[in-house]
This record gives structure tokens, sequence and C-alpha cells, in this order.
């Protein structure tokens, strides 16, 4: 369950994701510089792996989709680059929410 343009496919339960951009002004019309910019907490899942395996040897699959925007932890997973774009590994369990 692989983005056809993504050349790496998410081992056990981990899921692959794409940061969406955040917000260049503030409410008051302020810019912000990218060293003022917070890490982002929103994505979209690009990949997802087969699912984890539970100790008794029992697949559980995976509840986050490919197409997906989610919520994930400020300093969650590992931050990779893959053909010049920016994606974050992280487990599912470091997901908090799928928006809808």
């Amino acid at each position: 369950m692989t983005d056809k343009a993504l050349n790496i496919k998410p081992l056990g339960d981990r899921v692959i994701v794409k940061a969406l951009p955040q917000e260049e002004k503030t409410r008051g019309g302020v810019i912000l510089p990218d060293t003022a910019k917070e890490k982002p907490q929103q994505g979209e899942v690009v990949a997802v792996g087969p699912g984890r395996i539970t100790d008794k040897g029992v697949k559980v699959d995976m509840e986050v989709r490919v197409g997906d925007r989610v919520l994930y932890g400020k300093y969650s997973g590992t931050e990779v680059k893959i053909d010049g774009q920016e994606y974050l590994i992280v487990k599912e369990s470091e997901v908090l929410a799928i928006l809808v």
C-alpha cells in the first residue's frame, strides 16, 4: 500500500507521513520566518506498512490508510529525505488522530 511516486515501503506498523505546510502568517497578519515556525504536527499518509504482529503471532491491521490526514506528536518519528522531499516515518501508535 505505498504511494506510486514513493519508492519505499514501511515495515510492520510504520507509517510514512508527508508534513502539511504550516501557516506563513499569524492571525494578526505578521509573516513568520522559517526559524520562528514550529514543527508541523499535521500530515498526509503516503504509505503504510502491513500491520504489526502481536506476541501471539496474530496480525493486527493498520487503522490509517494512504491519503488520510493525521495529527502526530511534535517530536514523533524519524525525519528522512527521499528524492528531495522530506517525510516522517512514525509508528502507528504515534499517530494521535485522523482528521475527518
